[in-house]
């Protein structure tokens, strides 16, 4: 054996020969006989990394905790299938390019025209892609590359539309006027889980309204304020009645007030006073509704205040803000100013940043609180044919124990999160994407797969929300709707959905619990009266050694092909892994993956200490007949030892398992039992030598079998060195 593990060069070799011996698909391990096809099936989806940049540690993580969790339900016998793919990011994408043509053209989405600017967004996408597949292969992940799929392609493309016409036959999906987060630099509408609240320090003004005190951050929205909202119950304003009208000198003028008594108001904030804008706040909105109140708009679709301003018509938000309280000054009715107030504000995050505006807009929403018949039902206390919604079976499936959440903290997160979810806004007005399978002929319409025969049907110019797409993840990867098309209306007995239905494990980001998992939950439940998986478990973020998120603007980030580079895959593996628990964010320094690689040179040197002193004319046979009394415990003490290794990887306990079979090797084995037993190489006693060998052997064959799902490179290279089976480590009975 050579004096180190050359790992740039190993790599990718050993990967290419897993591969093409069919280890990553269940037919390929089924006809090597490794399993078989009334093995238990095991199946996971891996979540589709956005196909904007490169990959980020965060990634990273994410790809060796799914391939630990496959690597060892593989060697265990299961019928394992983990299925790759990528997710298109219709904003994200749209807006990356829209920046990289405006840069370098001067041009907008709109100069190009719609074919030419989806043409561009496609081929940027596919560059990404590429990049992408290449930095999960160097991960060393065990995906079946031949079941790949994107959220874009041809079959997701029939899973969405089937989803929405079944949908919106239920009734579930519906066209209504309702407020929306508009993001004005991206010019669509974006949904409320895609929303990030950024604090900003911003003044705070106090404005003399009638009789009135009223505070705002926000005096350019106030020209059609013509209510002033109380607690009923505020003993303060005991005087006013609910429908009073009142006059109150205004931005424009006087003006003709009502007052409104309303819960919602929090009389401890500020005077106990407010107005309302119910076109461009979501409380004011339902306050409105409450109340049967007009709604005006005062901001248009590009952040310019609209003619009811007045002189401030055609203003960006900004500019007309300091010129309102100018003029409100100048009339006397600004009573103060707090300019140290902290703001929350709402911004695009996926988009690029820009500010969100709520406006009200004609939108395609999903109704979660509508009741419709329930299709054929695996949910536990849900029937055929009964009446239920959405949001009911979201919440039952988690709260009846079918989907486990690990760590179980994040339960209490998601039943707040499904208490407080509103209708879904699925409408997006931007060009990449799944287009809406709406067409329009007058007062026509026409809800359906393909384009409706005859001439001059429109359709639907928007497309629709990411999430849409990739909340059918788990079944439009396995084959439906195509896999459910039998006489019996179930799916044939050999199809991908009928084995490999509920996934098993979910595994993905604790951050992405409400964008992805609870709107997988909401469509497959929806769609095939089923859970989509058994058991959810969330990892933590990646941040740097002081605990920072990593960012570009902090220069902080660590690129994992810098990392596998530098000092191989396994030791970039398993630097994410000990010493984090699930759920746990990690704070990852460069110091530690460096650690990790001198943990991958002692198993080498190990595997060359053992293969120089492999006795010749060595027989396993001859030598497990003289194994020793002791030699005997000490195999017994390793099989032990993987039984506990065993729960720790049943339980998801992967940071206490690695940790605990790094130990092991390094420290019992390497330091202990080998030393221990290199006297008994140096005599003439051939035989002892021979079951001293072969004692070390069964042992060093347990330790990498249980640290081969955290460091398959280095684990496989010793296994073939040292020719300790007759086939590849990757598919060695655990």
């Amino acid at each position: 054996m050579d004096k180190r593990f050359n790992y740039q060069e190993e790599e990718q070799g050993i990967y290419k020969a897993w591969e093409e011996a069919g280890y990553f698909s269940p037919e390929g391990c089924i006809k090597a006989g490794i399993t078989n096809e009334n093995a238990e099936p095991f199946s996971m989806v891996l979540p589709p990394p956005n196909v904007t940049a490169e990959l980020h540690m965060g990634h990273a993580m994410m790809l060796v905790i799914e391939d630990i969790i496959i690597r060892y339900r593989r060697m265990r016998g299961f019928r394992t299938l983990w299925i790759p793919g990528t997710d298109h990011a219709a904003i994200a994408t749209q807006s990356k390019v829209e920046d990289i043509i405006y840069r370098k053209e001067n041009k907008t989405r709109h100069d190009l025209g719609r074919e030419e600017f989806l043409k561009r967004v496609e081929k940027y996408a596919k560059e990404n892609h590429d990049t992408i597949i290449n930095q999960i292969r160097a991960m060393g992940a065990s995906l079946d590359w031949g079941r790949e799929a994107f959220t874009l392609d041809e079959k997701r493309r029939i899973a969405v539309q089937t989803a929405f016409k079944n949908m919106y036959d239920d009734g579930l999906i519906y066209r209504g006027k309702r407020l929306v987060n508009w993001d004005p630099k991206l010019q669509t509408t974006i949904s409320d889980d895609e929303i990030e609240w950024v604090e900003e320090k911003i003044p705070f003004y106090y404005f003399q309204y009638g009789p009135f005190i009223i505070g705002t951050t926000r005096p350019e929205t106030k020209f059609g304020d013509k209510y002033v909202v109380m607690h009923p119950d505020d003993k303060r304003y005991k005087d006013y009645k609910h429908g009073q009208k009142l006059e109150a000198e205004w931005i424009n003028g006087k003006i003709e007030t009502t007052v409104i008594k309303d819960k919602a108001i929090d009389p401890e904030f500020g005077s106990g006073v407010m107005t309302i804008t119910p076109w461009h706040d979501a409380t004011d909105f339902e306050i409105a509704e409450r109340h049967n109140l007009d709604k005006e708009q005062i901001i248009d679709f590009d952040g310019k205040l609209l003619s009811v301003a007045g002189e401030f018509a055609k203003m960006p938000i900004e500019e007309a803000r300091e010129k309102v309280v100018e003029k409100l000054d100048k009339k006397g009715l600004l009573v103060k100013v707090d300019k140290n107030y902290i703001h929350r504000v709402a911004v695009n995050h996926r988009g690029g940043g820009g500010k969100i505006e709520p406006q009200i807009k004609l939108q395609w929403f999903i109704d979660v609180n509508k009741k419709f018949k329930m299709g054929p039902s695996r949910i536990e206390g849900v029937k055929e044919n009964n009446e239920v919604t959405l949001k009911e079976l979201m919440r039952k499936v988690v709260k009846n124990n079918q989907i486990e959440i690990i760590p179980e903290h994040f339960k209490k997160i998601y039943f707040h999160w499904i208490e407080n979810l509103r209708d879904w806004c699925i409408s997006r007005q931007i060009w990449y994407g799944h287009r809406i399978p709406v067409w329009y002929k007058g007062d026509e319409i026409y809800v359906g797969a393909e384009t409706p025969s005859g001439d001059n049907w429109k359709q639907d110019p928007d497309t629709l929300d990411t999430w849409f797409s990739s909340g059918l993840w788990t079944f439009s990867t396995l084959g439906w709707p195509s896999s459910v098309k039998t006489t019996d209306g179930k799916p044939g007995k050999t199809s991908d959905l009928a084995i490999y239905h509920p996934t098993t494990v979910l595994e993905t980001g604790y951050d992405i619990l409400f964008f992805w998992v609870a709107r997988m939950i909401l469509m497959t439940t929806y769609n095939l009266g089923e859970i989509p998986f058994k058991t959810v478990f969330l990892h933590g973020m990646v941040k740097d050694d002081k605990g920072r998120k990593m960012s570009k603007s902090l220069g902080n980030g660590i690129d994992p092909l810098d990392m596998i580079k530098k000092y191989g895959t396994d030791a970039t593996r398993l630097s994410l892994i000990i010493g984090v628990g699930p759920g746990s964010d990690i704070n990852l320094s460069e110091d530690k993956v460096k650690a990790y690689r001198n943990f991958g040179t002692k198993i080498w040197n190990v595997a060359r200490f053992l293969d120089m002193s492999k006795p010749n004319d060595y027989s396993r046979e001859r030598a497990e007949k003289k194994l020793t009394n002791e030699d005997k415990e000490k195999i017994k003490e390793m099989g032990d030892f993987k039984k506990e290794i065993t729960k720790h990887y049943e339980k998801f306990e992967f940071h206490i398992a690695g940790e605990k079979a790094y130990d092991y090797l390094w420290n019992v084995f390497a330091n202990k039992i080998l030393e221990d037993t290199k006297v008994r190489f140096q005599g003439d006693n051939k035989l002892d030598a021979e079951a001293a060998f072969r004692m070390l052997e069964i042992i060093f064959l347990g330790c990498i079998k249980i640290l081969h799902p955290f460091m398959p490179f280095v684990t496989e290279a010793v296994y073939q060195k040292l020719k300790l089976g007759n086939k590849m480590l990757i598919i060695e009975e655990w």
